[in-house]
């Protein structure tokens, strides 16, 4: 796939609820401005700065009071960017850009992207970042220390980011896998172990949910066998 550019107007105060796609993207705000729950946290995202999106990655959007301009590049085949929030040097040379060639207009926008490290507003977001390094994270645990019941711990995430913490954790088991399916060679069990699954099964239920592929449908895409281990020749 090439770049593609599509711009979208966002009407004032709308929800977009918790959806996901299925390539890589950067979305690059060039006027007001919205909220977004996701992998980051719950992030504010300004005129100037962009939010690179990984493939398969959920998040919902909740629309500022001014409504929002947006731009958004969709990363070329096997570009996959690390997900960020970052501030860009020339929004209006990449906007422009993009009118007649959106790959340029990538270039510009990645060239000069200064990274911003979002800040969590409350325990919400420690919990989505919390998941989002430790995918086996156990949810009990860290609710009790922090004197939330399981109950409360769920309405709670669910009412922020659009889903419950148990779906969110399993979306990013999904989609570490996933990355560790398509770009390294490991044997697919061992995947499923490092990313937090009971088993291979379990991983190849989550990845097929996720993507629409199962696990071996992608590592025969990457060329790899599925064990992980060469075949004879």
């Amino acid at each position: 796939m090439t770049c593609v550019a599509d711009r979208q107007q966002l009407p004032s105060g709308a929800s977009l609820p918790r959806h996901r796609h299925g390539e890589a993207y950067v979305a690059l705000v060039l006027e007001g401005g919205y909220e977004e729950a996701g992998v980051l946290g719950r992030v504010r995202v300004e005129p100037g700065q962009a939010v690179l999106h990984g493939a398969f990655e959920g998040h919902r959007n909740r629309i500022g009071a001014r409504g929002a301009r947006v731009l958004n590049l969709t990363l070329p085949a096997g570009l996959d960017l690390a997900t960020g929030l970052g501030a860009v040097r020339d929004a209006d040379a990449a906007a422009r850009t993009a009118e007649r060639d959106p790959a340029a207009a990538l270039a510009i926008l990645l060239d000069g992207l200064v990274r911003l490290a979002p800040r969590p507003a409350d325990w919400l977001d420690e919990l989505a970042g919390a998941i989002a390094a430790e995918p086996a994270l156990r949810l009990g645990g860290w609710g009790r220390n922090r004197g939330l019941s399981p109950a409360a711990l769920s309405r709670a995430f669910a009412g922020a980011y659009g889903e419950t913490p148990i779906r969110f954790r399993l979306e990013t088991r999904a989609r570490r896998a996933w990355r560790a399916i398509v770009d390294g060679r490991a044997p697919l069990a061992d995947i499923a172990a490092e990313a937090g699954f009971a088993d291979q099964a379990h991983m190849g239920r989550a990845v097929k949910a996720l993507t629409g592929r199962t696990p071996g449908a992608w590592r025969a895409e990457a060329g790899r066998p599925a064990n992980g281990f060469k075949t004879a020749a």
